[in-house]
């Protein structure tokens, strides 16, 4: 039997005629419908494209992709992270540490050529010879090698524009405007304050941010227990509804040990931006209480210490801070850089000059910040240098020494002994009451157990006036 022949006896035994008859009408059906329905040639390519160019103009001011930022380092090599782009012929890459700007033409189809026409059309377009991981770039090419426009975002909100302009290309900055809103989030501590701030969906920069508040008047090594609460106002930004990032502290609150402490953000009518307690007194107290955010003291000031190389008693005159190579040390008070150069078995050393009488030590760094050297003015909180083991150090840690009058003083106990910051001008008191009263209604509104803080009642004058 043939094999048309088998076929005609499989189908006759194993498919009932009717069964049959009813599939060849369904087909017929088919393939009727699909002829006669009518079809708008385009019209599914253009509304495609609609939707792929919402928000996406072509021009300075155009929503821009948005991404993370990565560490700022200059950039070197040949490495590059792809994203597929919606925009018809865009293609965008994500600058990544060891990239090149040459690899990244070549890499899209761009010649030599045109790299350099672009790089010499304006002295602007001297940004692309400074890329750093994190940079997004995005390539109108509508056709293969031609580069109509080149957008180059430093960050979601910043960056230029590059348009063709018969031979050369004319350069516009982009300066996008965020949808700034705040929110409030609130933890308890069981664990570490950066445990809490984790689970409370609080991020790490804010977290530290709190840290650095209350820097002056809690020690968040030593001083929190469990138990302890906090509540952070914030900002968060968002661009064409996508969230982008977070913006400043707006106020916050610690209850240490059942002790309150609370902080708000305020700019003074000169302009100067700082944290003050409800009744104006600045939370920036004349000396941080430690010089790193994460660490662990592996060593105390101890004027009768046994020397852990020379195995003789020594004194110790500071405290050593234990922490990963590379961590930022941050100076504990605004001054002057007297030192910033290698010194014995100091190894690699920062001497601060502060007002007044007082000196700062910081030793055996791995490396010293940008900008960092004699002469230099540093603010509270600015970072100086990174951890090290550099010099007599037995492992990774920073020795820190805090001097009077050239005297010696233990870091972990002078800091309660020093002038404590100024308060607000009485003149500035009624706009910072102001100021103040809406930040702390936004706390009180948000307690889940009702509780309200120890201020509710916003003072209406300035403390020990008439």
């Amino acid at each position: 039997m043939d094999s048309i022949a088998k076929a005609r006896h499989i189908i006759r035994r194993y498919y009932p005629r009717n069964h049959l008859l009813l599939a060849v009408a369904l087909g017929l059906a088919l393939i009727l419908v699909s002829v006669l329905t009518p079809d708008a040639p385009g019209d599914g390519d253009r509304l495609r494209r609609d939707i792929s160019l919402a928000g996406h103009a072509d021009k300075p001011g155009a929503e821009a992709p948005v991404f993370s930022v990565g560490p700022m380092l200059p950039a070197e090599g040949a490495v590059i992270a792809e994203s597929a782009d919606s925009r018809v012929n865009w293609h965008s890459l994500t600058v990544q540490p060891g990239d090149n700007l040459s690899a990244i033409f070549g890499r899209v189809g761009l010649s030599a050529q045109e790299l350099y026409r672009i790089i010499n059309s304006s002295d602007e377009a001297g940004i692309l010879n400074r890329l750093f991981p994190g940079y997004e770039l995005s390539f109108h090419i509508p056709e293969p090698g031609k580069l109509e426009q080149l957008q180059v975002f430093m960050s979601p909100l910043e960056g230029f524009v590059f348009t063709r302009q018969d031979a050369f290309y004319q350069v516009e900055p982009i300066q996008l405007t965020a949808d700034v809103v705040q929110v409030v989030k609130q933890g308890a501590i069981a664990d570490s304050l950066f445990l809490a701030g984790q689970e409370a969906d609080i991020p790490a920069s804010v977290i530290m941010g709190m840290a650095d508040i209350f820097g002056g008047v809690i020690d968040f090594l030593m001083d929190p227990r469990s138990g302890d609460q906090f509540s952070i106002v914030y900002e968060e930004k968002y661009l064409n509804g996508e969230f982008i990032g977070t913006g400043d502290i707006v106020g916050a609150q610690f209850i240490n040990r059942g002790r309150e402490h609370v902080a708000v953000r305020y700019e003074t009518t000169q302009g100067n931006v700082g944290f003050f307690s409800p009744d104006g007194e600045s939370m920036q107290k004349a000396f941080l209480r430690n010089p790193l955010d994460v660490f662990r003291i592996s060593s105390n000031f101890n004027p009768n210490r046994r020397h852990p190389i020379l195995n003789t008693i020594r004194a110790h005159r500071g405290t050593d801070y234990a922490a990963p190579t590379g961590t930022p040390i941050r100076a504990t008070a605004d001054g002057t850089v007297t030192w910033a150069a290698r010194n014995g078995s100091f190894g690699k050393l920062v001497v601060i000059q502060h007002n007044g009488s007082f000196e700062t030590k910081y030793a055996h760094l791995n490396d010293y910040a940008g900008g960092i050297k004699k002469g230099s003015r540093v603010q509270q909180g600015q970072i100086i240098g990174y951890v090290g083991s550099t010099g007599g150090a037995t492992g990774p840690h920073l020795h820190y020494e805090f001097l009077v009058n050239g005297v010696h003083k233990d870091p972990r106990t002078i800091v309660d002994e020093l002038p404590q910051a100024i308060s607000l001008a009485p003149q500035e008191m009624p706009r910072f009451l102001e100021h103040a009263s809406r930040i702390l209604k936004r706390f009180n509104e948000t307690k889940p157990d009702g509780r309200l803080l120890t201020y509710t009642n916003t003072p209406s004058q300035a403390p020990g006036s008439e």
